[in-house]
């Protein structure tokens, strides 16, 4: 019976029918050339019979220890694969907006804790003859992270490999993480011990960047918006794709990173959002831009949480483009400078830091009355580099849908995607209304930077 990690624990325990805590993703695949009327249906009869299993997909929740929530995981040794791999087909007259609108559902459920925690839904029916993919995993089992690589360790780069492992599988066997012996108990606490050792110092340090040099974004200096209101638990997803030739012509051209880019299209799509909305704040919003402390060498069987957590300046107070990402990149930069010089404990503390307040929001009048920790989340996850192909069927896009809380109703999470970037927004059904609105402005608000900076 493995231990569960308080990280993961927290994950459920906090876990509310307001407040689904899975990660999901959408993809659209074409299916491979000659592909008859019965593709679907036997290539999921073909999966459903794989034994490749990873055991993180075994695994659900122990009896919870009275306040303290879950502790430990239970493998299940007799799962109902046919209940985990789920399909489905679309209303007419099967347009992505009914794609959108099922995942948007099926996003809005809770996983079922007497059962491993995901599902995974092969989705027929669409116009145009693609198929899709969507698949959810708790929080608890994987983050946004692990989970795409979850999904680029089933994929591959031929379209003649027809041996591509299920959702749930994996290509590796055998072996432990990494390849690497365990670190003994010892060797682990004594360097945890240093790591805590050099806490302090590092709060002095956060200190006087953040009041003396003024170079720091804090949690609670965010405004007051609509996105950051007390949440249900029904949730709209909507999804695009944009070039990343786009993305990475306009960070040549200015000097700052994809990322920071990507950011300034996200800040410009958010203000002529709430100006539409008539609620721009004064104050520009802040995003919490999560940073993975993964090892680049880890592989796709990565499970559980590691991920850091960055505040980031979105400068929506400034209707010119090019002082937005200026401002951004000037933000960021800082926040990695820090993260750089710290251990990655220090920089979990600090991550914990800032999203301490999150803690607090579910309680009664919390959000109401206090300023948000930060305005939303922005993730950007590593995706494949080059086109993928899953089974012989070929990978169109890669969707991702996330966690929101209480105080937080909209989550911007993209990926890479061979020579796209693809972006999926998870809002509050009630609070975010015309979610799709924002797609639209991400176009502007890409189109004006490349204005800004190409033509300079």
């Amino acid at each position: 019976m493995p231990m569960m990690p308080v990280t993961d624990s927290m994950f459920l325990l906090i876990e509310t029918r307001e407040h689904p805590m899975h990660v999901g993703g959408l993809s659209l695949f074409r299916k491979p050339e000659g592909a008859g009327p019965e593709y679907l249906r036997d290539l999921r009869a073909n999966l459903l019979q794989d034994e490749n299993m990873r055991t993180v997909f075994r695994r659900r929740p122990t009896r919870p220890v009275n306040t303290l929530g879950h502790v430990a995981w239970s493998t299940d040794t007799d799962l109902e694969l046919d209940y985990h791999f789920r399909h489905s087909a679309l209303p007419g007259p099967g347009r992505i907006r009914e794609l959108l609108e099922l995942t948007s559902r099926w996003h809005s459920t809770l996983l079922d804790r007497h059962r491993p925690l995901w599902e995974s839904h092969l989705v027929e029916g669409l116009a145009d003859g693609r198929f899709a993919l969507y698949t959810k995993v708790h929080h608890a089992l994987m983050d946004g992270v692990s989970a795409l690589r979850q999904l680029q360790n089933t994929l591959s780069d031929s379209p003649d490999d027809l041996a591509c492992p299920p959702p749930w599988g994996t290509r590796n066997t055998g072996g432990t993480r990494n390849g690497k012996a365990p670190a003994s108990f010892l060797r682990t606490a004594g360097r945890t011990l240093n790591q805590l050792a050099g806490i302090a110092p590092v709060a002095v340090k956060v200190a006087r960047e953040a009041f003396q040099e003024h170079t720091l974004t804090l949690p609670m200096q965010a405004p007051k918006t609509m996105l950051n209101v007390p949440i249900g638990g029904a949730r709209r997803f909507a999804a695009q794709s944009w070039s990343l030739d786009r993305v990475r012509a306009i960070a040549t051209a200015a000097g700052v990173s994809r990322n920071d880019v990507v950011l300034a299209m996200c800040s410009g799509a958010l203000r002529d959002y709430l100006i539409e909305q008539r609620a721009l704040p004064d104050a520009p919003l802040i995003a919490m831009v999560p940073v993975s402390l993964r090892r680049k060498e880890d592989s796709g069987t990565a499970s559980g949480n590691n991920i850091g957590a960055l505040l980031c300046n979105l400068a929506t107070d400034q209707p010119d483009p090019a002082h937005r990402l200026a401002a951004i990149h000037a933000s960021m930069r800082n926040g990695k400078r820090l993260f750089s010089e710290l251990s990655p404990l220090q920089t979990l503390a600090l991550s914990g830091i800032n999203v301490a307040a999150l803690g607090v929001s579910p309680l009664p009048g919390v959000v109401e009355n206090t300023r948000p920790p930060f305005n939303l989340v922005i993730s950007n996850v590593p995706g494949p580099r080059k086109q993928m192909y899953w089974n012989g069927a070929q990978l169109d896009g890669i969707y991702p849908a996330s966690v929101l809380l209480d105080g937080q109703a909209l989550n911007i999470t993209l990926t890479s995607n061979g020579d796209n970037l693809d972006f999926g927004i998870t809002g509050c059904r009630r609070s975010v209304p015309h979610l799709q609105r924002i797609l639209v402005h991400l176009d502007t608000a890409l189109a004006e930077l490349e204005n800004a900076a190409l033509a300079a």
